[in-house]
């Protein structure tokens, strides 16, 4: 088990409280679950028909499509930049 101190940070997400435990910072811990909070209630705002789930999971696909294209753009320019290093 790994020897990081672990910080214990309450959220509220969607109207919800959560007590999340991570090594990473206070402040961003806040700020992931306020950039989540923040994309819960837009997603329901062009479609409010949806329920609790059904929301976080899109949120989901949303928040891991953005990460995969931020990745991939990395692996190119990471390519690019071992070529021009050649």
């Amino acid at each position: 088990m790994s020897d990081e101190q672990k910080n214990r940070v309450p959220v509220e997400i969607y109207g919800q409280q959560y007590m999340i435990v991570g090594t990473e910072s206070v402040e961003h811990i806040l700020k992931v679950a306020k950039l989540v909070d923040e994309k819960m209630k837009e997603i329901k705002r062009k479609n409010s028909a949806l329920d609790a789930s059904q929301l976080a999971v899109l949120t989901a696909v949303n928040a891991v499509n953005d990460y995969v294209k931020i990745k991939e753009k990395y692996e190119k320019l990471k390519k690019e930049a071992d070529q021009k290093n050649e």
